[in-house]
C-alpha cells in the first residue's frame, strides 16, 4: 500500500518554520498527476523547486507521461537543508506535490541532470525519500530508479546510485518504452524485470552493456503536441515565463559546447508549431512572457519574421518574447526593436574569448567591430548596458604557449568596446571544463590557482572601470571536470562528499568547499589523471555512449582546434560530415513564413484605456489550504496570470514592464487563512462582475476563489480612491473562535505580538477587510457604491 502525504495536516503549522514553504505544498493550477493510475512515476529535479519548475524536460516528462493512458507522473524537488531537517524529525519521507505519494513506494524514480554538481541533491533526494543511495542496496520495494539529461553522456560517475540511464531525447522512444513498462507492471513485473526490459532499448545504459546510442527526436521540426505548460507554479520562478523550445541543436559547430554536440543535429520547428505553442503558453498557462528558446535563437531561418508575426498575433496582451540567445553575427537592430516593442529583456553576448586565433580554435567569429556595432544599434534603441561573457582556460591560450595571457585580453577587449560604444558592462567570466563527446574531451583543464589569479586580475581591474563583473569559482570548475570526465571512481568521491554533508552544490553559498577540498585531497592521483590532457589514442569512460558524432569527427576537429582552423557547422550544405546524418534522420530549416498563419489582431489598446471613464471590477476572494503558503508577491502573480487564461480584458500600465492595474486592500501574512479579501482591478471596458467571478474562478490555483464581484465605472474627473486608501482594518477569527475586531492601527502591533512563534498564526482566519465609512466601518462593496452609484454587477 503507496502512502500518501499530506501536508496541510501531515505538517501543518511546522512549514510556516521553514523558508518558501510553498515549495513543499503543490497545488498549482493545472496539476496532472494521477493517484489511481496503475504505475505511478515521479520526475524528480536535483535542486530547489523555483529551479526545478524552469526546467523544459522536467516539463516535458510531465506533460507527455501524463497524457498516456495508465501512467502517473507527478514531481519533487531538492528539499533545502531546513525542509530535510524537518522530515527527518518528524518521520515523513519526501513526497510528490500533485498526489502526495511517498517517492519510496512510486514505481519509478526519473532524475533530469542538466549539471554535474546537481548529483549530491539527486542523492540528498533519495536519502530524504528514504530509497537506498547505492543500487545494489534496493530491493523490490524501493522504485526503478533511472536518470536523463545531457550529463548522462557520461554515466559511469552516477552509476552506482542509478539503475538504468535513458541516453539522448525523451521524445518519442521514451514514451514508447514507459506504456510497455506499465503493462508489464499491472501484468506483475517485478522491479527487476523492469529493469530487464528496459536494458533491451537500444538507448538505455546500464553497467556493464556494451554500447548504448543516443535517441534523437527526428520528428522535432513538425510534431503537433499540445505544449508542456502544465503545471503553472503558483510561486515566483526562476525563469517565470512560457517557453517555445523553437530549434534543438545547433548550426554554428563551437568545439567547447557539449549542448552543440550531443544535440545533433540542427532541427527547427515548424513556424506553426511555434505559433500554435505560443498561444497555449499565453492561453492556458498564463504567461505574459513567452522565451523563443535554442541554444542559437537568432540562427532560426526567418526568425524576424515569427517575431513580427508573434507580436501581432499577442502584443494586445501585452505579452512579450524573447530569444534568450542571439549569436552576434545574427543581432540585427530591426529584430532589436521587434523584442522590445512590449518589454525590454536583458543583452547578452557570449564573446568567450577575445582573439582572432582563439575564437578560430573554438570554431567562433565573432570580432570586436561586430560586437561594437551591436552595442551602438542598442544604445540608440534605448539600452544602457548588456551582459559579456568569457571565459577562461580555453586550450587555445595554452597552446600558444602564454604570449598573451587570457585575463589581459579580455581586460582589453571590454576597455575597447567600452571606449567605442560608451557603454558599461555585466561582465561575467567563467572557467572552462572540457566534457564528453566534444573535440576538447581531450583537452586538460585549467589549473584552479592558474584560473583564481586570471579572474582576480580581470575582476579588479573592470571593477575600477565602473563595470559589474561576476567570476566563476575556479575549484566549483574542478569539481565539476573531475565528475565530467570520470569514471567509478568518480562516484565513490560523489559519494563520500554527500556522506559528509555535500548537497545543492550547484548555489555557491551552499557548496561546501571543506568538504569537497577534503575528499578530493584523498583522491588526488585520481583528479590529476581526470583533470590532465588526454592522449590521442586513449580509451574514454564514456566509449559505451553513441552520440552517434563519429570519433573520426571529433579527431579532426581537435586537430583543427590546434591548428586555430575554423571548422564544419551544423547545416545542410556542411562540408565536415560529423556522423549524426543518415536515414531519416537530418538537418531541418524552418522553410515556412509566419503569414498567414492566423489572422492579424488589432492595434494593441493605449496602456492607459481608450475611454475617459475607469471601468473597475471589485472582487472578494478566499485563500484556503494550501493557498495560505503563497506570500502576497506570488499571489499578486496568480492573479496576474489568472486573469490572462479567463480573458479578462484586465487594463495595464504604461512603462516598459507593463503589469495589470491590481489593487489590494492588504497584504495577508504567511499561513493565515482567509474567506473575504478585497481587492480592485481595471478592465479595458466594461466587464461583468458576475462574468468575472465566473471565468476566473475555473482557473484560479487550488485555495484561491472568488467570493463575490460588482463592476463599477468610475466617472471622468471622479477621485479614484485605491481599495488600499479605503482600508479601516480586519475582522479576524482566532483559532479558539474568539471574535475579534482589529483596526487598521491596531495591526502592526498584532502581527509584532505573534512574531515569536510562527506558527502561532496557524488557524488564524481573516473574515474580511472593512472599508471606513463616515461614522467608522463598512462592507466595501457598501462604500463603494455610496462613492461610485449601484453597482453594475451581480454576486
Amino acid at each position: 500500500m503507496s502512502r500518501h502525504i499530506n501536508p496541510l495536516t501531515d505538517l501543518g503549522p511546522l512549514l510556516l518554520t521553514v523558508e518558501r514553504p510553498a515549495r513543499y505544498t503543490g497545488g498549482e493550477y493545472g496539476t496532472l498527476a494521477k493517484r489511481d493510475a496503475p504505475f505511478q512515476t515521479v520526475i524528480a529535479f536535483p535542486d530547489l523547486y523555483e529551479i526545478g519548475m524552469s526546467n523544459q524536460a522536467l516539463r516535458i516528462l510531465y506533460n507527455r507521461l501524463n497524457a498516456l493512458p495508465g501512467i502517473s507522473c507527478d514531481r519533487a524537488f531538492a528539499p533545502a537543508p531546513d525542509f530535510e531537517t524537518l522530515l527527518k524529525e518528524h518521520g515523513i519521507p519526501l513526497y510528490a506535490l500533485d498526489t502526495g505519494i511517498a517517492l519510496r513506494d512510486c514505481d519509478m524514480l526519473m532524475f533530469t541532470l542538466g549539471y554535474e554538481l546537481g548529483i549530491t541533491s539527486a542523492l540528498a533526494i533519495m536519502d530524504a525519500a528514504r530509497i537506498p543511495l547505492l543500487g545494489g542496496d534496493r530491493g523490490d520495494e524501493s522504485p526503478v530508479v533511472i536518470a536523463g539529461g545531457p550529463c548522462v553522456s557520461n554515466p559511469l560517475p552516477y552509476a552506482r546510485f542509478i539503475d538504468a540511464f535513458w541516453i539522448g531525447e525523451a521524445e518519442d522512444e521514451f514514451f514508447t518504452l514507459a506504456e510497455r513498462l506499465a503493462r508489464a507492471k499491472e501484468g506483475g513485473a517485478s522491479r527487476r524485470e523492469l529493469i530487464n526490459m528496459m536494458v533491451l532499448h537500444p538507448s538505455v545504459w546500464v553497467n556493464g552493456k556494451e554500447k548504448a546510442v543516443r535517441a534523437v527526436d527526428g520528428g522535432f521540426p513538425s510534431r503537433r503536441s499540445p505544449a508542456p505548460v502544465f503545471p503553472v507554479p503558483s510561486m515566483r520562478i526562476t525563469q517565470h515565463h512560457g517557453v517555445v523550445e523553437i530549434m534543438r541543436g545547433c548550426p554554428n559547430g563551437c568545439r567547447f559546447c557539449h549542448a552543440g554536440i550531443w544535440y545533433r543535429p540542427m532541427r527547427q520547428k515548424d513556424c506553426a508549431a511555434v505559433v500554435s505553442e505560443a498561444a497555449e503558453c499565453v492561453e492556458k498557462a498564463g504567461f505574459r512572457e513567452i522565451s523563443l528558446s535554442s541554444l542559437s535563437s537568432g540562427d532560426y531561418r526567418n526568425i524576424e519574421n515569427l517575431v513580427d508575426a508573434l507580436d501581432a498575433k499577442f502584443g494586445g496582451a501585452r505579452v512579450s518574447f524573447q530569444l534568450p540567445s542571439l549569436h552576434v553575427s545574427t543581432f540585427s537592430l530591426p529584430l532589436l526593436e521587434k523584442i522590445s516593442r512590449v518589454r525590454k529583456s536583458g543583452l547578452t553576448f557570449a564573446v568567450e574569448t577575445p582573439l582572432a586565433d582563439w575564437q578560430a580554435s573554438l570554431n567562433k567569429d565573432i570580432s570586436m567591430d561586430s560586437v561594437a556595432a551591436a552595442m551602438i544599434a542598442a544604445r540608440k534603441n534605448g539600452w544602457r548596458s548588456a551582459k559579456l561573457y568569457f571565459m577562461i582556460g580555453l586550450p587555445a591560450a595554452g597552446w600558444q604557449g602564454g604570449e598573451t595571457s587570457e585575463d589581459e585580453a579580455i581586460i582589453a577587449f571590454v576597455e575597447e568596446l567600452s571606449a567605442r560604444t560608451k557603454l558599461k558592462f555585466s561582465v561575467n567570466a567563467g572557467v572552462f571544463v572540457p566534457k564528453p563527446h566534444t573535440p576538447f574531451q581531450w583537452s586538460a583543464q585549467t589549473g584552479e590557482e592558474e584560473a583564481r589569479s586570471a579572474l582576480r586580475r580581470i575582476r579588479d581591474a573592470l571593477k575600477r572601470q565602473g563595470h559589474k563583473v561576476s567570476v566563476h569559482d575556479p575549484f566549483m570548475a574542478q569539481v565539476e571536470g573531475v565528475i565530467a570526465r570520470g569514471d567509478g571512481e568518480a562516484g565513490i568521491i560523489i559519494e563520500e562528499a554527500y556522506l559528509s554533508g555535500c548537497r545543492l552544490d550547484a548555489w555557491s553559498d551552499r557548496f561546501r568547499e571543506d568538504i569537497w577540498r577534503d575528499v578530493l585531497s584523498r583522491h588526488g592521483d585520481y583528479v590529476k589523471r581526470v583533470t590532465g590532457e588526454r592522449d590521442a589514442g586513449a580509451a574514454f569512460a564514456w566509449d559505451t555512449v553513441s552520440s552517434g558524432v563519429s570519433a573520426k569527427y571529433l579527431a579532426r576537429e581537435h586537430a583543427d582546434a590546434r591548428r586555430y582552423t575554423a571548422g564544419g557547422v551544423c547545416r545542410k550544405d556542411c562540408a565536415e560530415r560529423c556522423g549524426v546524418c543518415g536515414g531519416e534522420l537530418s538537418v531541418a530549416e524552418n522553410v515556412a513564413k509566419a503569414d498567414g498563419v492566423f489572422p492579424q489582431s488589432k492595434a494593441p489598446p493605449p496602456a492607459c484605456g481608450r475611454d475617459p471613464d475607469t471601468y473597475r471590477i471589485l472582487f472578494s476572494f478566499s485563500k484556503e489550504g494550501k493557498a495560505v503558503f503563497l506570500p502576497h508577491l506570488a499571489l499578486v502573480e496568480a492573479f496576474s496570470m489568472a486573469f490572462l487564461r479567463a480573458g479578462i480584458p484586465v487594463l495595464y500600465t504604461a512603462g516598459f514592464n507593463p503589469l495589470p492595474r491590481l489593487d489590494f486592500a492588504a497584504p495577508l501574512s504567511l499561513g493565515v487563512r482567509a474567506l473575504c479579501e478585497i481587492a480592485s482591478v481595471d478592465t479595458e471596458r466594461p466587464f461583468s462582475g458576475g462574468d468575472f467571478m465566473r471565468q476566473l474562478n475555473g482557473v484560479l490555483p487550488e485555495g484561491i476563489a472568488i467570493v463575490r464581484a460588482a463592476d463599477f465605472v468610475i466617472p471622468s474627473g471622479s477621485k479614484k480612491h485605491s481599495v488600499a486608501s479605503l482600508l479601516w482594518g480586519f475582522e479576524y477569527d482566532t483559532p479558539s473562535a474568539a471574535r475579534d475586531y482589529v483596526a487598521a492601527r491596531d495591526e502592526k502591533a498584532y502581527r509584532k505580538a505573534r512574531c515569536g512563534d510562527p506558527r502561532a498564526v496557524y488557524g488564524l482566519s481573516r473574515l474580511g477587510a472593512l472599508a471606513k465609512s463616515k461614522d467608522s466601518y463598512a462592507s466595501y462593496f457598501d462604500v463603494y457604491e455610496s462613492l461610485y452609484g449601484r453597482q453594475r454587477g451581480f454576486d
